[in-house]
């Protein structure tokens, strides 16, 4: 078996839980190949006997991983996929961070985690992503066009709104007078769309949600649409350019470019423990089901 280990932090007290990981793979002959920034962040703070070996860009993954953890949060998985991309490695998120709605297995648990998954106990939930392009067309995205939560565009360093003309499938919408606008995935509805009102959808539906960012036009509400639908935004501001974020990579684009949103062609495979599920995180995360009243 062979897995894959990106991490972006090292995070205080962390030590034993990624030494514990590292002992449990080795204990199980598993071959184990560490992102470079990560494994000397690694050997700065840890004494590890074993040599590992090592990936830097995506150029150097192929197929021949079973499997990927994230170490970290949320935040380090997004991060990972721009890894594996397209691969359909399967990723498993081990939460050394906060509020994790993807990262799930939490490192007080690492060693019976790893066993369920070593053994096979757990199931891939495929999450879809979108992709941006742009007219005219820009170099400004490269080969990192996607994001699993949201693609966003929003105003730059003023207090002056910007207006975000929207069409669906050629056929115009609506104009958003708002700070920006933000195009979710199912993954992606637990993120920046919910703390902008936005609705709660579950991993498998095949959907987005547009959720505007502040709109000073109240009727304007989040609107869940189908995922084949291609989104067209044109943007106008007193500014020359406008902000357009993918996940936590911001770019800026001049105001006279159109971004054109839809969903991706590859998914990315979540690894989802046995005893888990979205909904036993929904519950958890949002305190759903408490009793506050004593």
């Amino acid at each position: 078996m062979k897995i894959g280990i990106y991490g972006q932090f090292y995070h205080k007290n962390s030590g034993i839980y990624i030494q514990q990981l590292l002992e449990t793979l080795d204990e199980n002959d598993v071959e184990v190949v560490i992102e470079k920034n990560f494994l000397e962040l690694i050997n700065l703070h840890d004494e590890i006997d074993k040599s590992y070996s090592h990936f830097s860009t995506f150029e150097e993954l192929d197929t021949s991983y079973d499997l990927f953890f994230s170490i970290g949060g949320d935040g380090t998985i997004l991060k990972t996929i721009t890894y594996v991309r397209d691969l359909g490695i399967p990723i498993a998120g081990i939460n050394t961070g906060r509020l994790g709605f993807l990262a799930t297995i939490q490192k007080e648990e690492i060693k019976d985690s790893i066993d369920l998954i070593l053994n096979k106990k757990y199931y891939l939930s495929p999450r879809s992503l979108v992709t941006v392009d742009t007219i005219p067309a820009t170099k400004e995205f490269g080969v990192l066009n996607f994001a699993m939560n949201e693609i966003a565009v929003s105003r730059r360093n003023t207090t002056s709104m910007i207006t975000v003309n929207t069409s669906l499938n050629d056929e115009f919408l609506t104009s958003y007078w708002a700070d920006g606008l933000i195009v979710a995935t199912p993954t992606g509805s637990t993120g920046y769309s919910l703390s902008c009102g936005g609705p709660v959808m579950m991993p498998e539906a095949e959907s987005m949600v547009l959720t505007p960012i502040a709109p000073h036009n109240l009727n304007a509400r989040p609107l869940v649409i189908p995922e084949n639908q291609e989104i067209k935004l044109q943007i106008s501001s007193r500014e020359d350019t406008y902000l357009v974020s993918l996940d936590s990579r911001i770019h800026t684009l001049p105001n006279e470019t159109t971004v054109i949103i839809k969903k991706a062609p590859f998914k990315i495979n979540m690894v989802v423990l046995q005893n888990d599920s979205f909904l036993k995180t929904l519950r958890k995360k949002m305190l759903w089901g408490e009793d506050k009243r004593n």
